[in-house]
């Protein structure tokens, strides 16, 4: 069964998910666009989780809005940080 963030919840496990996994957001993206071609948010979120030994809530939020930025072109993307 899926479980919906609320927005507060939501904004601040994007925030912590680079602190958390060592990843930027940039890079969860790359991971779901080089993945597998599922469809539904439910399954690409269990095949993160999965694959890259995420919890289902990281995995759900990081699946969430990746989604929600490739429907609303508005909100930047991150930048890669150069290093």
């Amino acid at each position: 069964m899926s479980v919906t963030h609320s927005p507060e919840i939501h904004a601040k496990l994007i925030e912590r998910i680079p602190a958390v996994t060592g990843r930027g957001l940039h890079e969860w993206f790359d991971s779901l666009d080089k993945g597998p071609g599922l469809l539904r948010p439910t399954d690409r979120s269990y095949w993160l989780a999965d694959e890259f030994d995420l919890t289902h809530g990281y995995a759900q939020a990081i699946v969430t809005e990746y989604d929600r930025r490739r429907r609303n072109r508005s909100i930047p993307t991150p930048r890669r940080e150069t290093v």
